[in-house]
């Protein structure tokens, strides 16, 4: 049962604090006013709110961005550990510096507009603005509305800078046999032929066993995948985390039977190389492949 608080101003005159129970039975304020009345009318409502399932609690608007984002939003939203890295790094370079001592109820589409604004003047790429705002910022403030923290979506329809198409170069036959005989050894070389077949990426690549290919079918199941992190967002501040598919939805593909013979020829080899100690920081190191396909 909510109740109003009778106390005194700074001014001398009278005020009345309006508190009520929320959903967990604690007391909050529903706001201070120069009358009874209009107290005993927010306890009211705040109240009718919370039996309806909603927080009603307008104190939540009023925690700043930063305080928002860093100690509820990040912690709690469900993300691969490489793009919670991503995210962490992007939050705190290029929106923590203007949004985070703003409180979030008072951040309008006017401001992620002026945001844009201070970015493109900082010179930061159209595919970084849009990556920002279309990924994190509405991820952000999605979250947010759902919470009731706020009663507005700011950066819902807010125009970014377009993202031009980034020309891809392809190499020639010629300049992928410069780059493939350069290779230190036949485990590189098979290494990147799979890659090339399968397109896997490297985090996968480095991490395939031979458990992971059938060769009677060839194959090949991606069960794992390595990321590198920031030693700030890796659980036991390392530098790299082995990852493995949510619910077991492994991709699955078949090699060739050129790939899967050279494999199946190079097994004794490539099992004596795994069977090394390893280090306290395993993974893949730039410039030296680690051929784990068998």
């Amino acid at each position: 049962m909510g109740f109003s608080r009778k106390r005194t101003g700074r001014d001398g005159k009278p005020r009345y604090t309006a508190y009520y129970l929320d959903i967990r039975g604690q007391e909050r304020s529903a706001g201070t006013f120069s009358n009874k009345k209009d107290a005993n009318d927010a306890w009211k409502d705040a109240e009718a709110q919370v039996k309806a399932g909603r927080q009603g609690d307008p104190g939540r608007g009023r925690q700043t961005f930063q305080v928002y984002v860093m100690e509820k939003w990040l912690p709690n939203h469900l993300l691969e550990p490489g793009v919670r890295s991503n995210y962490a790094g992007q939050i705190r370079k290029h929106l923590i510096p203007f949004f985070g001592p703003m409180k979030m109820r008072d951040i309008m589409p006017e401001h992620v507009r002026q945001w844009i604004t201070h970015m493109k003047a900082k010179e930061a790429s159209a595919r970084t603005i849009e990556y920002c705002k279309g990924s994190i910022l509405n991820a952000i403030f999605t979250t947010a509305l759902v919470d009731e923290v706020v009663t507005i979506h700011p950066s819902r329809g807010v125009k970014a800078p377009p993202v031009p198409d980034k020309p891809r170069r392809i190499i020639t036959a010629a300049q992928f046999d410069r780059l493939y005989q350069a290779l230190p050894d036949a485990n590189a070389q098979l290494l990147v032929e799979t890659g090339i077949e399968s397109g896997m990426r490297w985090g996968e690549l480095t991490e395939v066993r031979v458990r992971d290919l059938d060769f009677a079918t060839r194959i090949l199941t991606v069960s794992r995948a390595v990321v590198e992190l920031s030693r700030d967002d890796h659980p036991e501040g390392g530098r790299f985390l082995v990852k493995y598919p949510k619910d077991e939805d492994y991709r699955r593909f078949k090699l060739s039977q050129q790939i899967t013979g050279r494999t199946a020829s190079d097994r004794m080899t490539c099992c004596s190389a795994t069977r090394r100690p390893r280090s306290p920081d395993p993974g893949p190191r730039a410039g030296r492949p680690l051929p784990r396909l068998a």
